[in-house]
């Protein structure tokens, strides 16, 4: 097996590192946020464009290192704040829902929030266009279908052993689709008096967190099935 060099782009969970490390290749985090993983030494603790341009430097455990060549691969999990459906109630004020869009005005608590919607659309297609040969880009439902084109797959936990419906889009560059490895339930949900429901996991979130940083954070992390399938599948290629 050739040993790959592998870049995974805004994880601080290191989910998909520690799996790409498990089966023997050289990968590193990077993400704004120190590590969660437990191996700062994997992890770059800054500016993902730095790392790509500069091929490496320096891990938050204050070593720094050069890879040769450059990056064979890159798995990058952009943040979703900005970018899902989810948070399209967010962007308008909640009087307004009965006029045209163009008249709405910004939400009351985050009038910003256009403006944080097209940086992070900026940088999830500069993450797309970087200088390496094989990217894939994970994302949930969003606006990226629209402002940059529609994912090449999407994909759920259950397919991958994990019993929890987490709808996960693709963008692949020169890699394979995944293919499911262990289809299973679609695992518990919680249902709400108001009708609405929502999967027991993304639940728990909201309870075993103390801030919304935090829940964002445990909400995005990567369950082991799909880590596992990403790192085997696409490295065979």
């Amino acid at each position: 097996m050739k040993k790959l060099n592998i870049l995974v782009a805004c994880e601080e969970s290191q989910a998909v590192t520690r799996e790409l490390r498990l089966i023997g290749h050289n990968a590193y985090s990077c993400d704004l946020l120190p590590c969660s993983g437990g191996h700062p030494e994997w992890h770059f603790n800054f500016d993902v464009f730095e790392v790509i341009e500069n091929k490496g430097g320096t891990l938050q455990n204050g070593k720094k290192i050069k890879i040769k060549n450059n990056w064979d691969i890159m798995i990058a999990h952009p943040p979703c704040t900005y970018l899902a459906v989810s948070g399209a109630q967010w962007y308008y004020h909640p009087e307004d829902k009965h006029l045209p869009i163009e008249n709405r005005r910004p939400h009351p608590k985050y009038p910003n929030r256009a403006k944080d919607r097209e940086e992070a659309v900026e940088f999830f297609i500069a993450l797309a266009n970087a200088p390496i040969d094989k990217i894939v880009i994970e994302n949930p439902v969003g606006i990226i279908s629209s402002r940059f084109r529609k994912p090449d797959q999407v994909v759920q936990p259950f397919m991958f052993g994990d019993e929890a419906r987490k709808t996960t889009c693709l963008w692949l560059k020169n890699l394979p689709k995944l293919e499911p490895t262990n289809m299973v339930g679609e695992g518990e949900r919680i249902y709400f008096k108001s009708g609405k429901s929502q999967p027991k996991w993304y639940s728990d979130a909201f309870v075993k967190s103390k801030t919304h940083e935090e829940r964002r954070t445990m909400r995005s992390k990567t369950f082991i099935g799909m880590a596992k399938a990403m790192a085997e599948q696409w490295t065979k290629t």
